[in-house]
């Protein structure tokens, strides 16, 4: 994602492993190391072997190093409240998707650069969400008809096993939601894709006029505003009585839902953005999603 680095915000674009690689991320901006394979982990790029793959485990942005974690393997706590859990909540950009959906709408609609770098702050918690939100927005005013034409031309990139993790979470018994600072219009074909209904999703909504011209988006949502995320697994938890719930995501906003009445474990998936301080906060950190999906036996 163009901007990250320059913003300052300790970010890296990565995948786990596999074909994937990065279009945002110039290789001038990390310097890696090697280091021991097999430990699971991969940052960056993945050197190929005759007999596994070797994955990089340490990697420095902007001068900043990154890599060394301490819960990149799961308590024996952790592990009981993911297998046992009523339900799991995913962020969907970065995370179910491989893409921030506003920053591939404006650059769509040609906007891209400016728009990304106001993401990168929001997703590092360094400005309020509302404010972060209003103000990408307000550098592209999308109108109905390029929405429209986005949704036609980019379909969503989902996420290397995501689509086995939410159908082995379902065969387990486990309510699945989406919830996302994101937009209604672009999460529900993603939904569509995972079997995942409408009414479990809680996202913003773009607003438009009787011409198609763009007015803003629905101010009464929860997730359009710094807390919301939290807000809205409280008020799932409220509804179902769900007794332990899981938040799955990769940001900032993602991990205020962590808290006493929301999210009783919060997993960093960091397979696409790599945030720093919120991965060290993290009950969990993972880097591919057959983690979580081969611990849920």
């Amino acid at each position: 994602m163009e901007g990250l680095v320059s913003s300052g915000i300790n970010t890296v674009r990565v995948f786990g492993v596999g074909k994937h690689h990065s279009r945002f991320l110039p290789s001038s901006t990390l310097h890696l190391r090697n280091s021991v394979c097999g430990i699971g982990i991969g940052i960056g790029v993945v050197k190929k072997s005759k007999k596994k793959q070797c994955v990089v485990v340490a990697a420095s942005v902007g001068g900043s190093k990154v890599g060394h974690f301490e819960n990149t393997l799961p308590s024996k706590e952790v592990l009981e409240l993911w297998r046992n859990g009523d339900a799991v909540c995913f962020d969907v950009d970065s995370t179910v998707c491989l893409d921030e959906g506003i920053d591939e709408l404006a650059e769509f609609c040609g906007a891209g650069k400016a728009v990304a770098e106001w993401t990168a702050r929001a997703m590092g918690g360094s400005v309020p969400f509302e404010e972060a939100l209003a103000a990408r927005l307000s550098l592209f005013n999308p109108s109905l008809s390029q929405l429209q034409n986005f949704l036609e031309q980019k379909p969503p990139r989902l996420s290397p096993g995501i689509e086995e993790l939410v159908q082995k979470l379902k065969a387990n018994d486990m309510a699945v939601y989406l919830i996302s600072g994101g937009f209604r219009q672009m999460i529900n074909p993603v939904a569509s894709i995972l079997g995942i209904p409408q009414e479990n999703i809680f996202a913003n909504q773009l607003l438009f006029g009787s011409s198609g011209e763009f007015l803003g988006f629905d101010k009464n949502e929860p997730t359009s505003r710094s807390g919301g995320k939290a807000v809205a697994v409280q008020q799932i938890k409220k509804a179902h009585g769900f007794k332990t719930l899981t938040m799955v995501g990769d940001g900032a906003t993602d991990f205020e839902a962590r808290r006493p009445g929301g999210a009783d474990l919060f997993v960093c998936y960091a397979g696409v953005q790599l945030r720093e301080s919120v991965a060290t906060k993290a009950d969990w950190l993972v880097f591919n999603f057959k983690d979580l999906i081969n611990s849920l036996g």
